[in-house]
């Protein structure tokens, strides 16, 4: 019973990551567009502090937790399939850990990359949550 509900949990979580990790690299295209010390970009740089600490990093942690707790008690430490998983989710950390230091950047008034550069960024959580989903779904090896 316990695990129905940390898989419940986990799943709360990850939906909540994606969505942040999702939504980030959007407002950082339209920061972008804002001058430097407008009411608009004062207000983005409050949306993207609090999408990363009051979303982003705690949906994570619940993720990784509850995650790690899944595997355990499914064995799967041992499994192909959960090594690729683990790698990839490893690969969406790193992401939210740049989403961070840009959050940083243009809280600071350092932003120099291009809204295009969000853009393309926009897609690096899609495909990892693509290969993640494979492996928990198919279990190709």
């Amino acid at each position: 019973m316990l695990y129905d509900w940390i898989k419940a949990l986990h799943v709360i979580a990850i939906i909540s990551w994606m969505a942040a990790l999702l939504y980030m690299p959007r407002l950082m295209v339209y920061h972008c567009d804002a001058p430097q010390g407008s009411p608009q970009s004062e207000t983005f740089k409050v949306m993207e502090r609090r999408l990363l600490k009051a979303i982003a990093r705690p949906a994570m942690a619940v993720s990784w937790l509850a995650g790690l707790y899944l595997a355990w008690q499914g064995g799967w430490f041992v499994s192909g399939w959960f090594h690729v998983k683990l790698a990839l989710v490893l690969g969406m950390t790193v992401a939210q850990e740049y989403q961070a230091r840009w959050v940083a950047d243009f809280a600071a008034d350092r932003n120099t990359r291009p809204a295009r550069f969000f853009r393309i960024m926009n897609e690096v959580p899609t495909l990892l949550m693509i290969g993640i989903v494979i492996m928990v779904i198919v279990k190709p090896f």
